[in-house]
């Protein structure tokens, strides 16, 4: 099984032995001194924090749709892309990152993002029943929920609500009276103009942030020609073998392999149910082995020490939670369960195992 075989089909032991490869080749990655390098050489120029809200799907992958170095983009996920900033743990963690970047003397851009198919809207996102104008609407919902908690001048966290076009790959981004800018719409030649094209689209984003949004642009035109000139399979039925619960799931940027279920609403037994029903009905239609299935999850840690021992606890109770909803909700998936948890070295981005 190499790295690009997604196992869908190979017994769940195997898979697991692949999750875990795959994790570990990511941390790899990301701890090279190439990747190191391009993390500092772009922030020295490109100081802005991004943060994304996003749904769970696998296939929209940020940093690889905008060319930006790995660990330059925080991550949101959750099943849906739903989000709500009243919910506790996600005000709490969203204030917490946004605190950090100020105290280091930056600015933070939150990109809030829909995602839909230009080709059928049933590749859209199945969270909002493939209905693109009601995941848009809460998209803007969120963005005003973002002004109101840092603030409506944007003077230091500028909120932008940005379409996800899965097909290319392409951006949306909108602008102020319902303009937007399609990024699918535009070549490499645009590049020159699009400083002026940004500057119309959004006059209230602050200099800063509007200069470190440009590589951002200018990667998704540069990975938009690479997608066309691949020939690309768009009828991807859903496979999807594990439920995620937790962060730290960046290196997880698969298509219809998993669901992921962020610890962010206070109601986290629905979201686990409704991923517990998917992968049931996967099984029974043979889209996956019936064979078994795998619960995942992930706490990040920054520190040793206590930090790390919390979110061992975390990680466990997270587990142990998931599990007991998918037993009483559907006991005979349940017999077919494998548990693994883990917590991730936010510093190295390891994922350690604590039941292997």
């Amino acid at each position: 099984m190499t790295a690009q075989t997604l196992p869908h089909d190979h017994p769940i032991a195997a898979r697991i032995d692949w999750l875990f490869g795959l994790a570990e080749r990511h941390a790899q990655e990301y701890a090279s001194p190439e990747a190191s390098l391009a993390r500092q050489r772009h922030l020295a120029r490109h100081p802005t924090a991004i943060l994304v809200l996003k749904c769970m799907d696998g296939r929209i992958n940020i940093p690889v749709a905008t060319q930006t170095p790995k660990g330059i983009i925080q991550p949101f996920r959750n099943l849906g892309g739903f989000f709500q900033l009243g919910w506790p743990h996600l005000g709490e963690t969203l204030v917490a990152s946004v605190d950090k970047v100020m105290r280091s003397g930056r600015q933070a851009l939150v990109l809030i993002t829909y995602h839909f198919s230009r080709g059928d809207e049933r590749r859209g996102c199945a969270g909002f029943h493939y209905r693109t104008a009601d995941a848009q609407a809460h998209t803007f919902e969120i963005q005003r929920e973002v002004s109101t908690l840092f603030g409506a001048g944007h003077g230091n966290v500028y909120p932008l609500v940005c379409g996800f076009e899965t097909d290319e790959d392409a951006l949306v981004v909108h602008g102020q009276d319902g303009q937007t800018l399609n990024m699918a719409h535009l070549g490499v030649q645009d590049i020159d103009s699009l400083p002026q094209r940004l500057q119309q689209l959004l006059p209230d984003m602050p200099t800063q942030i509007r200069h470190d949004l440009l590589p951002l642009l200018i990667g998704n035109l540069a990975h938009i020609e690479d997608i066309r000139r691949q020939t690309r399979r768009l009828d991807i039925e859903h496979r999807e073998w594990m439920i995620c619960v937790g962060r730290g799931f960046d290196w997880l940027h698969l298509p219809n392999v998993a669901l992921i279920i962020g610890p962010y609403s206070p109601d986290l037994a629905d979201p686990i149910r409704q991923a517990a029903g998917i992968i049931q009905a996967n099984m029974r239609a043979g889209r996956i082995p019936n064979d078994g299935f795998l619960l995942f999850s992930s706490v990040p840690y920054e520190d040793i020490g206590v930090d790390r021992a919390r979110a061992v606890l975390k990680s466990r109770f997270m587990a142990r939670f998931a599990g007991e909803v998918v037993r009483e909700s559907y006991p005979d998936l349940a017999a077919r369960m494998t548990v693994r948890q883990t917590v991730l070295n936010w510093h190295s981005r390891a994922v350690e195992a604590l039941d292997r």
